[in-house]
């Protein structure tokens, strides 16, 4: 009798025993648990980032060639490579001026910005409304009258009939051509197209205002007033303002950023006073070699 209570005395502290090994074991076997992620909200001061953004095209030697391309993949072409694994931020309020020789890539690389173009590779990110001054007459319905054409430019970008009529006397004024704005557009002069045209970019709240050399049109009156309300822009309503131009006074004068683009890369990216020297030095003195572009990615 007393054996079996031994027996079971003994068995029991074993068990005991065996257990706490067991649990000693287990704790040191098992990992760490991992910490949740701390959430990281995003940057919103940029509005917009460009990561490794190559655009490249096909050239095709006649128009029959390029027909035929829609229904054989044998055609032969040649790729040109307008923008080169170009990467960079703008934050909100900065006044950015792309400074490069013809050929360099810059209306192309603003074209992908405003959604014209797509990049053949890489990533670009956009947070903003985006008011481009590339094609100023581009939109614009022939046998509209130039006031139509405001709202239909409005409409375009998502804008009610209230909200157009509040800026309509605004863009008349400054667009400045008489009778004519209730006249259909096609009887218009290309200056006429193009005052009106940069009267209703410019007036309707941009939050990226886009300008490629936009700020040549017209007499000496009328590009004086184009430059007072780019001026303003991007003085009081915190607009990102990117600039494209061959001009260093131009640039000196709208911009504090410059980004020099050569051989369709980015050369320079810095300090606007610093991006006008190395331009003129740099690339318009011939001391930059040719950068090796991107491998073809097309197809």
């Amino acid at each position: 009798m007393s054996e079996n209570v031994n027996n079971q005395s003994y068995d029991k502290n074993e068990t005991v025993k065996t257990e706490a090994a067991a649990e000693a074991v287990n704790i040191e076997d098992t990992p760490e648990i991992a910490k949740p992620a701390i959430y990281q909200p995003p940057d919103t001061d940029v509005v917009i980032r460009l990561s490794h953004v190559t655009k490249q095209f096909k050239l095709f030697k006649n128009k029959k060639n390029r027909l035929m391309s829609l229904f054989s993949s044998k055609v032969n072409y040649s790729i040109n490579t307008a923008n080169d694994d170009l990467t960079f931020e703008i934050r909100r309020g900065e006044s950015v001026a792309f400074i490069g020789k013809n050929g360099a890539g810059k209306s192309t690389l603003l074209k992908m910005i405003t959604g014209v173009l797509f990049p053949t590779s890489g990533k670009i990110e956009v947070n903003g409304e985006v008011s481009a001054l590339l094609e100023l007459t581009a939109g614009f319905d022939s046998e509209f009258t130039g006031r139509e054409n405001i709202y239909l430019r409005g409409h375009m970008r998502g804008m009610t009939d209230e909200k157009i009529r509040s800026y309509e006397d605004v863009i008349v004024d400054f667009a400045d051509i008489g009778e004519y704005i209730d006249q259909p557009v096609r009887t218009y002069s290309s200056g006429m197209k193009a005052r009106l045209g940069f009267a209703i970019n410019a007036n309707i709240e941009p939050e990226i205002l886009i300008v490629d050399e936009a700020l040549s049109v017209g007499d000496a009156a009328f590009r004086k007033k184009c430059s007072e309300i780019v001026n303003r822009i991007i003085s009081e309503e915190n607009t990102t303002l990117l600039l494209v131009t061959h001009s260093s006074i131009m640039a000196k004068q709208f911009c504090k950023r410059g980004i020099v683009l050569y051989d369709s890369k980015v050369y320079f990216d810095g300090d606007i006073d610093e991006a006008v020297r190395v331009y003129e030095e740099d690339i318009l003195g011939g001391k930059p070699s040719p950068k090796p572009k991107a491998d073809s990615i097309l197809n």
